[in-house]
């Protein structure tokens, strides 16, 4: 089925009525790319393996759109997984999944390129090729089909669905997809396994079939073996040296109906100078990188202008951290004062700094503030290299509540390594202290949000080695906290999910020893094995790490070769 049969079919029949959200699938939206066809010589899907209103929301999706699209000949386009009832009416009216802007069958690209955020995406990817009518195995894929390519974070892992692609991308693509849509234009009539050899020698590029695992008669890995000297061993992460001058949009899509993140995003760092034992992002992101002020406030203007939107956030995994956000501050809220736009930050840190930043930024419009404590005592928060004590966090509550705000919204995890009752507890205590110091300064309407999430182990953290808290154990303990938190009534809101699943002990929950080969062995994020473990023992010891604030300071993680 071509392009013009699904417009017909789908878009002029009226047959678009029929399912929920129909804007989700037309396209057309503002500052869309369409290229002519005959000024196209290579096509690419970006496939976002989740529906319209996350994968719109996403800034890489936004950045390699734009990236990819002022190459000359490249046409990109978007492809999102359709809600149930789209994907039922697909099936049965054999019509295959097609990209947003003109309507073309996935399975008829050059290159599709799949954004894999969590695991949570990993089912979605198979429902995204049935849908497209692409075979699910690579080793079943001949040169009729697309290139299937995956990147994003949860490929730091990829033997999970390394079946289901040709080749990954690990770490950030900016520079990486562009050398691999260079090379790719000039192997593309080879053989696909001769064609796979050569694209696996551009740095970042994983090939899962180039590569072989080996297992103990246990279960557990032996070793990572690679297939000839295309398949280098490990596979390096591509990473943006020079970040001020990494391409970023200045124009970007505005959809027809409300996504999840609704405004302007401007990425104004990238990395986490904090190292949080924890936090997956703030490792394989390493090193902290920024963007100038006068790019970003030059981005932020531009960006207002061709969109329209009436809010502006400064994006970064913590955006107080960059060491002009004051200078940043002002000077976008000098500009867009007369204009009543909105700016924000998606990440606070939990002391007065941050109170005085969120402070400046909400003279339009008054919003609730979010904050992650993470646990709920001292000690545990030394476990976790937080940085945070229960004084920090009641402090920056009392600031909040004086300056006006009248809801927070704080984000806990239990299971933590090291856990106690007394830790579950404590979340429960630091809540209801908080909500006292609220009512003390601004009165009966105050609100806490509290937001509690399952610890999972993640690859390249120094809590790769533990295991995570049985179903049962994690249960009682939202009991337990639920059961705290009731007597506040309705001025606590608690929010929380049922942990169900099958018995997956020996992957989720058993403790591994030091030397234990990973199922990720053969990718690097730059950060050294032996530092995340010492790391892992620092923990144990309750010992904190200091912040990285290279050049000042380097912790010998080994992102920058130090």
């Amino acid at each position: 089925m071509n392009s013009e049969q699904v417009e017909t079919q789908f878009l002029q029949d009226n047959q678009i009525l029929q399912v929920t959200k129909p804007a989700r699938y037309i396209g057309r939206e503002w500052n869309m790319v369409i290229k002519r066809s005959q000024d196209v010589d290579c096509s690419i899907a970006l496939g976002f393996p989740d529906i319209y209103e996350i994968g719109m929301s996403h800034v890489g999706l936004k950045i390699l759109y734009h990236v990819l699209n002022v190459l000359p000949g490249v046409q990109a386009e978007r492809v999102f997984v359709p809600w149930p009832d789209m994907g039922d009416f697909l099936k049965a009216h054999h019509i295959p999944l097609f990209s947003l802007e003109t309507k073309r069958t996935v399975a008829s690209f050059d290159i599709v390129g799949l954004s894999v955020q969590t695991e949570l995406n990993f089912s979605n990817i198979l429902y995204f090729l049935d849908l497209a009518g692409i075979p699910f195995y690579s080793q079943e894929r001949e040169s009729e089909f697309p290139l299937i390519v995956g990147g994003g974070p949860a490929v730091y892992n990829p033997e999970p669905i390394a079946p289901f692609f040709d080749l990954f991308l690990i770490g950030e693509a900016e520079e990486a997809f562009p050398e691999l849509v260079d090379v790719y234009r000039s192997v593309r009539e080879m053989k696909k396994d001769d064609m796979l050899r050569e694209l696996a020698q551009i740095e970042g590029v994983y090939v899962p079939s180039f590569y072989e695992i080996h297992y103990h008669q246990s279960g557990v890995i032996s070793s990572i073996e690679s297939r000839g000297k295309n398949a280098p061993l490990p596979v390096n992460k591509r990473w943006v040296n020079n970040f001020d001058d990494s391409p970023y949009p200045e124009t970007i899509l505005v959809p027809y109906i409300g996504i999840v993140h609704d405004r302007v995003p401007v990425e104004i760092a990238r990395g986490c100078t904090r190292g949080c034992r924890f936090c997956q992002a703030g490792m394989i992101y390493r090193p902290h990188r920024e963007r100038s002020k006068e790019k970003i406030v030059d981005l932020s203007k531009k960006l207002m202008t061709t969109s329209g939107y009436e809010e502006l956030s400064l994006l970064s995994l913590s955006s107080t951290d960059h060491s002009q956000i004051e200078e940043i501050i002002q000077d976008l809220s000098r500009y867009f004062a007369s204009q009543k736009i909105n700016i924000s930050l998606p990440s606070l840190r939990m002391n007065a700094f941050s109170i005085k930043i969120a402070e400046s930024l909400q003279r339009v419009r008054k919003s609730g503030l979010t904050f992650a404590p993470e646990a709920g005592t001292d000690r545990l928060r030394r476990i976790i290299n937080k940085g945070l004590t229960d004084m920090e966090i009641l402090l920056t509550l009392e600031q909040v509540f004086l300056h006006g705000w009248e809801e927070v919204k704080l984000y806990f995890m239990i299971g933590l390594p090291e856990e106690t009752e007394d830790d579950v507890r404590g979340i429960a205590r630091l809540v209801s202290e908080g909500l006292k110091i609220g009512k003390r300064s601004a009165g009966k309407k105050v609100t806490i949000h509290s937001s509690v999430t399952a610890f999972v182990p993640k690859p390249h953290t120094p809590f790769q080695w533990v295991p995570q808290d049985d179903f049962d154990v994690l249960n009682e303990k939202i009991h337990l906290l639920q059961s705290l938190l009731r007597k506040e009534g309705r001025s606590v809101r608690f929010h929380w999910s049922e942990f169900q699943g099958n018995d997956m002990s020996f992957y989720a929950r058993r403790t591994r020893g030091p030397k234990e080969v990973f199922p990720w062995e053969h990718i690097s994020c730059g950060v050294e094995k032996a530092y995340l473990f010492s790391e892992w023992e620092k923990a144990i010891r309750q010992e904190t790490s200091m912040m990285c604030s290279q050049p000042d300071t380097c912790l010998q993680c080994g992102v920058c070769g130090g």
